[in-house]
């Protein structure tokens, strides 16, 4: 008996590391800061919308509570939510609850170092806008780590665009820090935050752009996302405009103009990423692959 729940075992994983979707050799991910859901109908954005029309999508996708930038960004990362990586704060340096489990690069286990643990010589990248990722992602674990700080969103993508062309990592994160600056300064649902949207649009048609001019097209799915959204000049509470978070997938293997009826919490970025590369999940994730994505 013994040894049969060990074969049993040992097949389940390796069904588990079988799951990867063929062809798939590199995902981009794209996180938009303070990009409500709620938006997207209304705005012109028309590279976020082909990447919809030609792959899958939900609007109804959620951030975790409180609807604040630490906290989502490492649920994101972490596949998990805050009452298992600790993060509950907007701007958390460390965690205000001990995280139930630390990896040997210090922090809560994200994408990065289950990718590094199980594929190490893959290449990974992270750039980011916003300093407060910093703290969040196991530096040691990635081969790529660059901060935008004060140059802003338009060198974090066309750094970006570069990494993916010359290195052409086999996962790339990019963080940008709008439309959440419009809407903390001048407010969400207003002129300026639509048009601060035709930016970010721009942004990720740079992105898209990068995958075709590196000849990796075929093999690379894109995610577009968010950590949250908005109301009036804020976020943090209950609302749906500020719950309620775009998840978009394109690319090899993703079904196309496929509107995602599952429940999606952020948290679930993570696994479906991990899924994706046929990796094994640490026990302490709680994120689920959006396999209603796929063919």
């Amino acid at each position: 008996m013994k040894r049969l729940l060990t074969v049993i075992c040992l097949f389940s994983l390796a069904l588990q590391l079988s799951a990867q979707v063929k062809h798939v050799k590199h995902v981009v991910l794209i996180g938009c800061d303070g990009f409500g859901a709620y938006a997207v109908p209304g705005a012109k954005m028309p590279n976020l919308k082909h990447l919809m029309e030609t792959g899958s999508w939900s609007l109804k996708a959620r951030c975790v509570m409180p609807s604040s930038s630490a906290d989502n960004w490492a649920s994101m990362l972490m596949g998990a939510g805050i009452t298992e990586h600790g993060y509950t704060e907007w701007n958390s340096k460390v965690p205000e609850i001990p995280s139930v489990t630390i990896t040997k690069y210090g922090i809560f286990p994200s994408i990065f170092s289950v990718i590094r643990d199980q594929k190490p010589g893959a290449k990974t990248a992270a750039i980011y806008s916003w300093d407060g990722i910093a703290p969040l992602i196991e530096k040691d674990a990635i081969d790529m780590v660059i901060p935008g700080g004060d140059a802003g969103d338009d060198f974090c993508v066309d750094t970006a665009a570069s990494v993916i062309k010359k290195q052409k990592p086999l996962f790339t994160f990019i963080h940008v820090s709008q439309p959440d600056g419009v809407g903390h300064n001048i407010g969400h649902r207003t002129p300026a935050y639509y048009e601060e949207l035709q930016k970010v649009d721009a942004r990720i048609g740079k992105i898209v752009q990068a995958v075709k001019d590196a000849g990796i097209e075929n093999e690379t799915i894109i995610m577009v996302t968010a950590d949250h959204g908005g109301i009036n000049k804020g976020h943090g509470g209950k609302s749906l405009d500020e719950i309620q978070i775009p998840w978009i997938i394109n690319g090899a293997g993703v079904k196309k103009n496929h509107e995602i009826k599952d429940v999606i919490i952020t948290y679930d970025t993570a696994a479906t990423i991990a899924w994706i590369f046929g990796l094994k999940m640490p026990q302490s994730w709680r994120g689920k692959p959006v396999t209603d994505g796929f063919d």
